[in-house]
């Protein structure tokens, strides 16, 4: 029988060339500086994302359909969640340097198998919460010396608040995709963006009474890039799974860092320490051999689900 993915190949570089604008994104908001309000750099990542998004849905002819939702408040609770995590995360990597916010950020898949036990009642064996375990291990060996700072006053007390914020934003975001999952039930991939994108982009609107940075034109480009970016980013990212399968081009997630680092050393001169490349080759090793086991159980189940099927 042949497969449904027909162009793993594709996926696969449609998911380098999403981590690749991602970190783009990136990398323009930490270009922008670090006295923005987390709100004022989330509405401009949302805003502008709507822009080629939504030029993406109307060329697929999914522009109007994708505005029809039979769930809002499915939309409204994941857009809340999204929007403070992305809240939270924006303002670590403003004050982290950039590879340690990555790998921090890979704490998400690790949080989301907690939720899915607990939330979904999905069944998680011990293959999985020892590489769940591991993985926490390296979390903490990559953000301990961060927090070790939190006492102290000045820079190293922003890093320090950095990490936390990154490391709430990782919670989050592993609460959002199990919101997410209950979403893709009955809504459309298309659907489930643009109502993301509209609501954050709504939600730090509201923040502008709080204390948004007057902007020179230079800061104002480079945020306008970084919603373009993460808008294009959406649209590769969900590309490369109509053309391979999400095992298959789900670890190439984990090049961010390299790029990351190599952006970081050139960019901003910082050069990562031990503690952060030990603990992120074990949450890498964690987070992939999580998706080695999800593909097998994948395969379980497709198996179980054939033999369960009468023949004709």
């Amino acid at each position: 029988m042949q497969s449904a993915f027909e162009n793993p190949m594709r996926g696969i570089l449609m998911k380098v060339s999403s981590v690749v604008v991602f970190l783009g994104m990136q990398t323009f908001i930490k270009l922008a500086g670090s006295d923005i309000a987390p709100g004022q750099v989330t509405f401009y990542r949302s805003f502008f994302a709507l822009f080629p998004i939504m030029a993406y849905l109307a060329y697929r002819g999914q522009l109007r359909t994708a505005f029809y939702t039979a769930n809002p408040l499915g939309h409204l609770k994941r857009g809340t969640i999204g929007i403070l995590s992305m809240a939270f995360g924006f303002y670590g990597l403003l004050h982290l340097p950039l590879p340690e916010a990555i790998a921090l950020g890979y704490a998400t898949p690790l949080v989301a198998v907690i939720f899915a036990a607990v939330f979904l009642g999905e069944t998680v064996r011990a293959y999985r919460w020892s590489a769940v375990f591991f993985g926490i291990i390296g979390v903490a060996i990559v953000s301990w010396p961060k927090l070790t700072l939190l006492r102290q006053g000045g820079m190293e007390a922003e890093q320090a608040v950095g990490a936390l914020c990154v490391l709430t934003a990782a919670l989050l975001a592993g609460m959002a995709m199990i919101q997410v999952r209950k979403l893709v039930e009955e809504e459309r991939t298309a659907t489930i963006v643009l109502y993301f994108s509209m609501i954050a982009s709504l939600f730090s609107l509201a923040t502008l009474p709080f204390g948004w940075a007057s902007l020179d034109l230079n800061t104002v480009l480079l945020l306008v890039g970084a919603g373009f970016c993460g808008g294009v980013g959406q649209i590769l990212l969900t590309e490369s799974y109509r053309h391979a399968d999400v095992s298959t081009v789900a670890p190439f997630e984990y090049t961010s860092i390299l790029l990351g680092g190599v952006i970081a050393y050139f960019v901003f001169g910082d050069v990562p320490g031990v503690h952060m490349m030990a603990g992120t080759a074990i949450v890498v090793a964690a987070g992939i051999f999580i998706i080695y086991r999800e593909h097998q159980l994948g395969l379980e189940r497709r198996k179980a689900r054939k033999a369960g099927t009468p023949q004709p």
